[in-house]
């Protein structure tokens, strides 16, 4: 069931940027960093960081992609298209889930603040997480799309 419903929410936040123009992707309707194409950017920031991190315990430089949370994570190059973003997420979060595969729900690793943290933590946190973006991803595609 959390895997279910942490897809589903990965679905979700896809699908607030999906047939947008690569403009409108990246159209700054905040102060923040935040962008249709920079919530899923940051999305697959935040599977490499929770998966491949802290439960596999890689190094960042053994991770498949940008790693580290912050701003720089919504950081989305020129030559990025939102196909390319939403690719990046997906092949992330196929990584996420065949790295889980391995874990049982409660196994802990640690994270540098947060102490021992559960698979079954990770899986919360992200179905948090990414229901919360495809919420801000929603409101930023109607700011969009009123504004054709």
């Amino acid at each position: 069931m959390l895997e279910h419903m942490l897809d589903r929410n990965r679905q979700a936040l896809i699908d607030t940027a999906r047939g947008l123009s690569e403009a409108e992707a990246r159209l700054r309707l905040v102060a923040s960093l935040t962008t249709p194409i920079g919530l899923i950017k940051h999305a697959a920031v935040a599977e490499r960081r929770w998966f491949q991190r802290i439960l596999l315990g890689l190094d960042q430089s053994e991770c498949d992609g940008y790693a580290t949370p912050g701003d720089g994570s919504f950081v989305v190059a020129d030559g990025e298209t939102l196909a390319d973003v939403i690719t990046e997420f997906e092949h992330a979060s196929e990584r996420s889930r065949l790295i889980s595969a391995d874990f049982a729900l409660d196994d802990t690793k640690t994270h540098p603040l947060a102490g021992d943290v559960s698979l079954r933590f990770i899986y919360l946190l992200l179905i948090e997480d990414f229901a919360r973006h495809a919420g801000h991803g929603d409101i930023l595609r109607e700011q969009i799309t009123a504004a054709r």
